[in-house]
């Protein structure tokens, strides 16, 4: 191990519940085959990228059983097995794959326990750091089914089974009722700068101090990603900084609140090593209006 610190930790860190997570980390499910499902085209290069993150620093791992199925978490496993203590791995439950690689709801109180202790079978591990309640519907009101979900998941952590409680795909009215029930340490809701319909619940999670997870921060899908990548100010913006266009729009999340941690996926060792020095982007008052003005916020609060 290096005696210098990695270049992430110039980002700081943020509590995951009880862990101290740094504020960049990784998602993993870009490591499955095409449309998240089936084995990657080149499995080593998973586990060494796998292997990068965790010696780049990183210490907080985005997953979930139905990528491949089981092929992210088997790569996980096999990379980077047995854990390091610090290693906080998030995954999510609520949903599995048929074998054509469809998306399925499975998201009865039974179906979420059997979701975690998969996850955990496949990790080989008897905890996680937490575990995410995906909505399929984040437009549906909360009510008593919700209500049941989050028990089996706080069942699940009175059980030591994991550490956390987190919520994905929601709205404010789901993070305010589940906050009535028990401590919600993280959500992970689509966030980036082109999409930004779920800042109401970024600023409820600065206001109780609850880690807020964008999932795909470089936008999604392809074309809103390009539309990003590509606009010629962010461009110019990452000329001048001395930064790329992926890093200005990474830096800009984690410029927005102390309170958000990244996780960029990646199955390429260069695409990491670019996510892993977003940390260095520093934004003034003239550049964060600048980015402001090509990607406006709805009802941003003053």
């Amino acid at each position: 191990m290096s005696e210098h610190p990695p270049a992430i930790a110039s980002a700081g860190t943020f509590a995951l519940g009880r862990w101290q997570v740094r504020r960049i980390g990784y998602g993993a499910m870009q490591l499955s085959g095409d449309n998240v499902f089936g084995p990657p085209r080149d499995r080593d290069e998973a586990l060494r990228v796998l292997r990068a993150a965790v010696e780049g620093g990183v210490n907080h791992i985005d997953t979930a059983q139905y990528y491949g199925p089981g092929i992210v978490n088997e790569l996980i496993r096999e990379a980077l097995h047995p854990y390091p203590g610090d290693l906080a791995i998030v995954s999510k439950v609520a949903a599995r794959r048929d074998e054509t690689g469809a998306v399925l709801p499975f998201d009865e109180p039974h179906q979420l326990r059997q979701g975690i202790e998969e996850n955990l079978a496949a990790l080989g591990t008897d905890r996680l750091a937490a575990v995410n309640l995906r909505m399929v519907d984040r437009t549906a009101a909360p009510g008593k089914r919700f209500d049941a979900q989050l028990a089996a998941l706080v069942q699940a952590r009175d059980e030591g089974l994991i550490d956390g409680i987190g919520l994905s795909n929601i709205s404010r009215e789901h993070l305010l009722r589940a906050v009535e029930q028990t401590q919600i340490v993280c959500v992970q809701n689509l966030f980036n700068l082109a999409d930004q319909h779920s800042l109401d619940v970024l600023e409820e999670c600065t206001d109780r101090g609850i880690a807020f997870v964008p999932f795909c921060p470089l936008g999604w899908p392809r074309g809103v990603q390009n539309r990003i990548l590509t606009n010629p100010a962010l461009t110019e913006l990452g000329k001048r900084m001395g930064a790329t266009p992926a890093q200005i729009a990474l830096g800009r999340l984690l410029d927005l609140a102390p309170e958000i941690l990244l996780i960029p996926g990646t199955s390429v060792l260069t695409h990491l090593t670019e996510n892993l020095h977003t940390a260095s982007v520093r934004f003034d008052e003239a550049s964060r209006k600048e980015l402001d003005r090509e990607f406006p916020a709805p009802n941003r609060r003053a």
